[in-house]
This record gives C-alpha cells, sequence and structure tokens, in this order.
C-alpha cells in the first residue's frame, strides 16, 4: 500500500509573509493559434507545499536542498500522534527502539528541550503536519538546533490517511544548489 503524504503544491496556505505561489502559461494548447506543446512557468518557494528545510534556510553556510543527506529522507520511519507540546518525555517514548525517522501526526509544537532530545537520540528526519516546528519565539532556536544536527525537517505533510506506526518513507528533495528549501513528494509504504 502507498500513503501519498504530501498536501497539494498550489492549494496547500503559505506561511504568513511568504509569496504565494503562481503558475502561467509560456506555451499553451489554449491559444488562438495553439502551440505544439504546453509549457508552465512556476514561481514558488522552496517552502511551498509539503516542504523539506536544507541546513542553509537557518545556518548560514549550511548545506543546500541539493547536498542534504539522501539517506536521512528515505528508510524506515514511525508515525506516532501527538496534540499540543512536544516534551522531551514525549520524543523518547516515541523514539524507543531506535527510531531514526519520525512523523507526529497531530497539531505540535516542538518545543527546544524536545529538540535537544531528537537530536540525543540520533533523529535523522522528522515530519509534522504544521506549517512549521516550533512556537512564535522559538522557531530559530529549534530549526537550528535540528538543523544543525542535520535533522531533516519535513513540513506541512498530510498524515490523515496514516494510522500511526511503523512505515517506509520516501520524502526525497530536489536537487537544486544553494536553495535553502525543497518541495517533496512525500509517500509512505507498508513494511514487508
Amino acid at each position: 500500500m502507498i500513503y501519498d503524504i504530501s498536501r497539494e503544491m498550489f492549494s496547500t496556505p503559505t506561511f504568513p509573509g511568504d509569496p504565494v505561489p503562481e503558475t502561467w502559461a509560456h506555451t499553451s494548447f489554449d491559444k488562438p493559434e495553439p502551440d505544439l506543446y504546453q509549457v508552465t512557468v512556476m514561481k514558488i518557494t522552496g517552502h511551498t507545499g509539503t516542504h523539506a528545510d536544507a541546513p542553509r534556510h537557518f545556518l548560514p553556510g549550511g548545506k543546500d536542498a541539493a547536498h542534504v543527506e539522501l539517506s536521512h529522507c528515505i528508510g524506515r520511519c514511525r508515525v506516532c500522534e501527538h496534540r499540543g507540546e512536544l516534551t522531551a518525555e514525549d520524543v523518547r517514548r516515541m523514539t524507543a527502539g531506535g527510531t531514526e525517522r519520525l512523523l507526529i501526526k497531530g497539531d505540535i509544537t516542538v518545543t527546544p528541550e524536545s529538540a535537544e532530545e531528537m537530536v540525543r537520540a540520533g533523529l535523522l528526519a522528522l515530519g509534522v503536519e504544521g506549517m512549521t516546528v516550533g512556537a512564535e519565539g522559538t522557531i530559530v532556536q529549534i530549526h537550528s538546533t535540528l538543523l544543525g544536527a542535520e535533522v531533516y525537517i519535513i513540513e506541512n505533510l498530510d498524515l490523515s490517511g496514516a494510522a500511526a506506526g511503523e512505515y517506509f518513507l520516501s520524502a526525497l528533495p530536489l536537487k537544486m544548489a544553494e536553495l535553502d528549501g525543497s518541495p517533496v513528494r512525500a509517500v509512505l509504504t507498508d513494511l514487508p
């Protein structure tokens, strides 16, 4: 079974203050004299829709989207459900048994303590349904903690169709040099 856990890029709300994505036809079948092929131009940020943050998003000189560790973006993962503030104890419970990739279903707020616990636990990737990790006032600290340890952050997931449990995750960024984030097509598959 394949679970598409991505949101549609152009209908997903953007982070407050970010540009709204746009598309327009460069060539089109819909002209009075139709073109022979259609090419659509996109105007998006690297943080449009379901996306991954590269270390460069918060760390000057950090890795860009083309150079994140691909082994962090693909492999066995655990989906857990939680609502509200995430504590260090919650992280210990969710990562028990050596979980390296953690996707959290629900409206959560990552705290500085829980981000530090994720790093201590050796987490390779954290995925959330919200637009960002952290709350106002802690967003920079939490991103810096996670991205500084090369914990791959995937935001704007749609986990509504995936029950809590163990899966195989694929959420690869596009190979775009010098960008601080990248849209991803994130999917889960059942384990054999």
